[in-house]
């Protein structure tokens, strides 16, 4: 949900950041990142409702099949790119994992969101470069199990821990900077936007 693109896309492109993950992208909110986000940050890609945009280049960008098996229709909600960085070459992924469904009289529904990580933590367990940054919306806590085929795989960046959902009142953090064969030093959120989420930062040391 957002109300703001010109003025979350102003806000990302002034935190300092060398990478920038979005997610939840729709047609029309497309053409403001690209325009705002273009000077510090001239590469990117997206795919599906997912993009990365980086200060450094891409290579070999590609998209990482995340859906459930239930799900039908256009359903693309990862991405997977080579950043060339001055200390080498990092895999750097993003993924919007389904959302925790009420549905009576079940209750609560993880299983569409249980079989997306368990996906890409199959993606990540296959990936060939030593290093791998990971972003995204992952609609869950990291001491949720459901996650565990990616939390078990990675280090996620905790240091500064920060609540970044819902944004008027965060009470949960469920956007996750993660990373392999790299040290997430710390991790903050970013002031309000328009968005419902709050930003989250972090620092990753290669």
């Amino acid at each position: 949900m957002h109300n703001d693109r010109w003025g979350t896309a102003r806000a990302l492109a002034q935190a300092g950041a060398d990478l920038i993950a979005l997610e939840e992208l729709t047609p029309d909110a497309l053409p403001v990142y690209e325009a705002a986000l273009a000077s510090g940050h001239p590469h990117h890609v997206v795919v599906g409702t997912v993009g990365l945009w980086s200060r450094y280049p891409l290579a070999d960008s590609r998209p990482v099949d995340i859906r459930p098996g239930e799900v039908r229709g256009d359903w693309s909600r990862g991405v997977r790119s080579t950043v060339r960085t001055p200390s080498g070459d990092v895999a750097v992924y993003v993924a919007h994992l389904p959302s925790v469904r009420i549905r009576l009289p079940d209750g609560f529904g993880t299983g569409w969101r249980d079989e997306s990580a368990a996906a890409l933590g199959a993606a990540i367990a296959a990936e060939d470069l030593d290093r791998i940054v990971l972003l995204g919306d992952f609609n869950s806590t990291l001491d949720d199990r459901g996650l565990a085929p990616v939390t078990s795989r990675m280090t996620p960046a905790e240091e500064g821990f920060g609540f970044s959902w819902p944004a008027g009142f965060p009470i949960a953090r469920i956007d996750h900077v993660m990373t392999r064969a790299a040290t997430p030093v710390a991790t903050w959120t970013l002031p309000a936007t328009g968005s419902d989420h709050l930003a989250v930062a972090a620092r990753v040391k290669l």
